[in-house]
């Protein structure tokens, strides 16, 4: 596999891509994933939605205690048109890579290769890394000072030319950060993360019920991490249309509420 950059630059990649492939049946359709580097290794089985823990092997959930390379969605899924990838890209400075063609009936290789993409961007990112030297204090301040203010406006435009899948798969990873946070204290990173939600939810249709989902997802102990991994599972099958799965969702909801 070989990762080409349509949109970055391979010898200093960002650490947070696009990852597009083709379908190998039509070239002209297009699957995505989002690859996060973190900035340390964490343990993600403790983040991950249990519905998707659960369609992992169990060799690949081993590897996930420690990880320092996300694909969020886990496995490539529809990315619409090229043009619209292209946009959020240059919108959000994110790097934007094709990595071939992709069998797009079968779902297990979407996993392995979304996977293996992911890796290798990793890879890259990480080899770039070993060359940061750390700044002087005083210089880290100065870089600071010029950087400019946050474009809400700009941030919100992008909020809105999300599809749902892409909005419901952002707050999957967005939880995951929440719950990172509250593990480690982090006040500063569960606000920021709280703002981001909450920009995302107002987006989104009230069926599919996010300010119960960012309730949940800020609630410490793990009947907070339950709930929002039942809102963010009935999310996804509201939008899949699996239906018959509704009332089993709700009722483990309800459960854990009462």
């Amino acid at each position: 596999m070989s990762i080409q950059f349509l949109r970055g630059d391979q010898q200093r990649p960002r650490g947070h891509a696009i990852l597009i492939a083709h379908s190998s049946s039509d070239p002209d359709t297009i699957f995505y994933t989002y690859c996060v580097v973190s900035p340390k290794p964490m343990s993600m089985t403790k983040y991950l939605p249990a519905f998707l823990a659960a369609q992992m092997p169990p060799e690949e959930l081993s590897e996930a205690m420690s990880v320092s390379v996300v694909p969020i969605p886990p496995m490539f899924e529809d990315g619409g048109s090229l043009e619209h990838l292209q946009m959020l890209a240059e919108r959000r400075d994110d790097d934007l890579c094709d990595v071939g063609s992709i069998n797009s009936h079968d779902d297990v290789a979407r996993m392995q290769q979304a996977q293996q993409s992911a890796h290798e961007y990793g890879q890259l990112y990480l080899s770039y890394a070993s060359t940061f030297t750390q700044l002087p204090a005083s210089s880290a301040r100065k870089a600071e000072e010029l950087l400019p203010p946050d474009d809400l406006d700009t941030e919100e435009l992008l909020m809105q030319s999300m599809t749902d899948r892409q909005r419901l798969s952002e707050l999957s990873k967005l939880v995951g950060v929440v719950r990172y946070a509250l593990e480690g204290r982090d006040i500063d990173l569960l606000q920021e993360t709280k703002q981001r939600m909450q920009r995302i939810a107002k987006a989104l249709p009230e069926k599919y019920r996010s300010s119960d989902l960012l309730a949940a997802a800020t609630e410490e102990g793990e009947r907070g991490a339950k709930l929002a991994q039942l809102y963010l599972e009935r999310g996804f099958k509201l939008l899949d249309e699996e239906y018959a799965d509704i009332p089993r969702l709700e009722r483990a909801i309800r459960e854990l509420r009462d």
